[in-house]
């Protein structure tokens, strides 16, 4: 595979406080620039999980690029580009699709992990052949994504390996959509939003909802619908989906990752929480602590997609040796 990604140097350079840069002022700002490291951003970590317009950053801080593949902004579903269309209609069966009872039997059709037997690395393999039509920024091949977001943290967190091994197989639940996985459609796989209460109006293309049964169930359509304030994200239903599956491949096969990097994997594209602040009051004091690395994950997982190429077999080592550490040989999926 092409190599445009070198070995990340593991010096540590001093911080400073410096504001963000817009594309104005930045001219690399459309490439995949790699930076020295932080541990936890002290404005992120002061903040209830947010980021503020003035960032604690190292000299060379990653900086997300304007466009994507295809030169459109990023997460911008309305931009007319050759995949708005597919986009917009996996949103529209989405919305009407998940309901409660659909992801009720899909977490228990599942957590049985009697489809597959296969290492981490193994599934990382399968992804050559996934594309996500939800995601308007890119229309690589997954894999390809997984480690261009595993190495650009790895470059910025070298001493978090959990974080590096989170990044590599946090989307490693969309081998939902491959026949020997159950053959899942697109709407059944990607995008994160609660059930069992209302559907937050940040939520992508909310009006798809008014076909959902659930929006009209008035068991199911107040704020707070089923749940408690701070009953804990642990007690939401979530729509099903790639986050959800892969949380749940984890959790059964035994992962020593800690909690943190659990909430990154299972709530990843819950894009109205960490985007738009919405759902915060069903959160519990272990779910806030766990967004503070959600939001530094972010900024990675969507930012780091470009047609930047990871040489695989240089990388694959490192990659197989925290497999090995937080994972059995073989999973049961």
């Amino acid at each position: 595979m092409t190599i445009l990604i070198e070995q990340p140097d593991l010096n540590v350079p001093q911080l400073e406080v410096k504001k963000v840069l817009d594309s104005e002022n930045n001219e690399e700002m459309c490439e995949l620039v790699l930076d020295g490291g932080f541990v936890m951003p002290k404005d992120i970590a002061d903040n209830d999980g947010c980021v503020k317009p003035e960032v604690l950053v190292s000299n060379d801080e990653f900086i997300a690029p304007d466009i994507n593949a295809f030169g459109q902004t990023f997460r911008d579903y309305n931009a007319e580009s050759e995949r708005q269309k597919s986009v917009e209609e996996f949103y529209r069966l989405n919305h009407i699709h998940q309901t409660y009872d659909f992801v009720k039997r899909m977490r228990e059709e599942y957590r049985k992990m009697d489809r597959v037997e296969m290492s981490i690395w193994e599934c990382c393999e399968l992804l050559n052949e996934v594309v996500d039509e939800s995601d308007p920024d890119l229309d690589e091949p997954q894999i390809e994504h997984l480690l261009q977001t595993a190495e650009a943290i790895r470059k910025d967190y070298p001493n978090e390996d959990w974080l590096h091994l989170t990044a590599l197989i946090h989307d490693l639940g969309k081998v939902l959509l491959l026949p020997s996985f159950g053959g899942l459609p697109q709407w059944a796989v990607v995008d994160t939003h609660p059930l069992g209460c209302a559907f937050d109006e940040s939520i992508v293309h909310h009006k798809y909802f008014e076909g959902n049964p659930d929006h009209h169930n008035p068991s199911y359509n107040t704020k707070h619908g089923i749940y408690s304030e701070g009953c804990g994200l642990e007690n939401v239903m979530i729509s099903w989906g790639h986050d959800d599956y892969m949380y749940l491949v984890a959790k059964e096969n035994g992962t020593t990752l800690p909690e943190a990097g659990l909430f990154v994997i299972r709530y990843h594209s819950f894009y109205p929480l960490h985007k738009s602040g919405a759902y915060k009051h069903l959160m519990n004091k272990e779910d806030k602590e766990n967004l503070k690395w959600l939001n530094i994950f972010n900024k990675y997982d969507l930012y780091s997609k470009s047609k930047v190429r990871v040489d695989v077999e240089k990388v694959k080592p490192y990659y197989l040796s925290l497999i090995d550490k937080y994972f059995p040989a073989k999973l049961r999926w």
